[in-house]
């Protein structure tokens, strides 16, 4: 390999973490096949990016595909960066909302469990992140999906962390997942060795969870 591909390879490389970065990256059904066709844009962390699986291996890419046999008109925007907490998507969140959206579906706050940060600011970022979401697309349906902590962060740790996310979608009057990873988390068949990230079966059961949690409100 010469230098110069070594370069070109890098300058893309750097591209698309950029892009990623921003939310700038097109949706992943990005041929419209109707007029009415809609917006289902997930805001989340390593897991929503796909982490140590193929682009489409990865949970949004599986759920467009849900919804495409199912003849559903919404495209499914992933906006995942590995590692993020709430605090750094309440920082992001402005970028991604060049586009109108129609169900918004956010998922973050597990690296703030692992990372052990305050409830109340996990809490607090989360509902102003869907607030901003909300005053720019009035009409948004807001998504909670909630995570849970290990039981060896402590039992009163993991119980308040689960109970933060009923909270949240309680005070945004908005839908509720009650566990991204439900059925994925914990099992050692479903994930990689790392035991936090899906591996490919463990995306298509979160897939197809998150889809039988959004169906009620897809229209």
């Amino acid at each position: 390999m010469t230098s110069l591909s070594k370069f070109e390879i890098f300058i893309k490389a750097a591209i698309s973490v950029i892009l990623i970065w921003f939310g700038a990256l097109p949706s992943i059904g990005q041929e419209k096949t109707s007029p009415d066709e809609q917006t289902i844009l997930i805001f989340g962390d390593s897991l929503t990016a796909g982490y140590g699986v193929d682009f489409d291996q990865a949970y949004p890419s599986i759920l467009q595909s849900l919804l495409k046999a199912d003849d559903l008109p919404f495209n499914v925007i992933p906006s995942g960066v590995s590692g993020e907490t709430t605090a750094g998507g309440l920082r992001r969140i402005d970028w991604v909302m060049r586009l109108p959206i129609n169900v918004f579906v956010l998922a973050l706050g597990g690296n703030d469990g692992l990372r052990g940060i305050d409830l109340k600011d996990t809490e607090r970022n989360l509902i102003r992140i869907a607030e901003r979401v909300k005053a720019k697309n009035p009409e948004v349906h807001i998504v909670i999906a909630g995570m849970q902590m290990p039981p060896n962060l402590g039992e009163r740790y993991a119980s308040a962390f689960a109970a933060l996310y009923p909270a949240v979608a309680e005070e945004l009057d908005a839908s509720l997942i009650s566990f991204l990873l439900e059925g994925v988390g914990g099992d050692p068949a479903l994930n990689q060795t790392d035991g936090i990230h899906p591996n490919r079966e463990g995306h298509k059961l979160v897939a197809q969870h998150v889809y039988e949690s959004l169906k009620p409100i897809l229209k």
